[in-house]
């Protein structure tokens, strides 16, 4: 790969303006000079916004564009393996946003094509190089709380405005563009994260149900699983919950202690050992996916691996999937 990555990005949504976008430019050797969106506004706007040098409304456009070395791929998860794939194929490195596609045959295509054609694959789970949850993983395996018996996690919240649109719902509670519903958005960082934790899940039950009536996906959701290394884990979501019923936590409890920590309000991470409590609080880049980003083009550059592929990513896709199946197979 050569020394400077030059990134494209296909899709300016949200998540680019600030999670992401800006992090291409702040990283040594790397640079973001062309952007696409199939709306011309979008993607002209963007690029003036962020001072890109090109901006694209069609993906092959980028993709072939030749000062492109790598794609960042930023659509809802239906369009990642098709872009994913065609870029690849044209010789460029991919990063994708999470969940790695909509379906566990895409992540398969896509991983095939990053074998075929030796382009690497990266998916943005960030979680997986933040400080507060390097530290969980420090503790853990300085085994501050003993060996690891089990791993609770709760997210629950109201539906939103927007979610609870019937008439125009959201592309995230559509499972033919999401591929499930909120649990597919949200909960996949929680079990990337765990498989970052602990490994690979052996065996995972879940149930699936619609209780909001608001929208066609499941909208909450109960699993149980167990990892190859013995560690037992379970979690409940739910996003129809009434107002003032609201829950974001992951606890982690060992033979010493138990470790309880957010995933998604970052704040500080809890130690208990015997009766006593330790905060470890912590400072998140400004642009959250600074540091995964940045190990991406360490990568790219032959300076390291990066924690997480499409061959570690696939396997959360393959827990979701395995959790909601009966839903989905009425």
């Amino acid at each position: 790969m050569a020394k400077q990555i030059n990134w494209g990005i296909i899709g300016c949504g949200n998540v680019t303006e600030k999670k992401s976008g800006p992090a291409f430019n702040k990283v040594e050797n790397s640079q973001l000079v062309a952007v696409m969106s199939r709306r011309s506004e979008f993607a002209r706007d963007y690029a003036y916004r962020h001072k890109v040098a090109r901006w694209y409304h069609q993906a092959d456009e980028l993709i072939n564009d030749p000062e492109v070395n790598a794609v960042y791929i930023a659509t809802p998860p239906s369009s990642h393996a098709e872009y994913a794939i065609q870029a690849m194929q044209a010789g460029k490195a991919v990063y994708v946003e999470k969940p790695m596609a909509a379906t566990l045959e895409q992540c398969e295509a896509m991983n095939r094509v990053s074998r075929e054609t030796n382009m690497p694959l990266f998916v943005a789970y960030y979680r997986r190089t933040l400080p507060g949850f390097l530290k969980v993983k420090e503790l853990i395996d300085e085994e501050r709380i003993g060996r690891v018996l089990y791993v609770n996690m709760r997210l629950v919240r109201p539906a939103t405005i927007y979610e609870s649109n019937r008439i125009d719902p959201p592309w995230r509670v559509i499972p033919e563009i999401a591929g499930g519903g909120l649990f597919f958005d949200l909960a996949s960082h929680q079990l990337d994260y765990l498989d970052f934790l602990f490994g690979p899940v052996k065996s995972v039950q879940g149930l699936a149900v619609n209780r909001g009536l608001m929208y066609q996906a499941e909208d909450t959701v109960g699993a149980s699983f167990i990892f190859n290394n013995g560690v037992l884990g379970n979690g409940l979501w739910s996003f129809v919950t009434p107002e003032g019923v609201e829950e974001d936590v992951m606890e982690i409890v060992g033979t010493h202690g138990r470790i309880e920590f957010s995933c998604f309000q970052h704040t500080p991470v809890y130690l208990f050992e015997n009766d006593k409590l330790t905060e470890f609080p912590y400072l998140n880049p400004e642009n959250i996916q600074y540091n995964l980003i940045r190990q991406v083009v360490e990568s790219l550059q032959g300076n390291g691996a990066c924690v997480s592929t499409g061959e570690s990513a696939i396997r959360t896709n393959k827990i979701m999937h395995q959790i909601v199946s009966q839903y989905y197979s009425r």
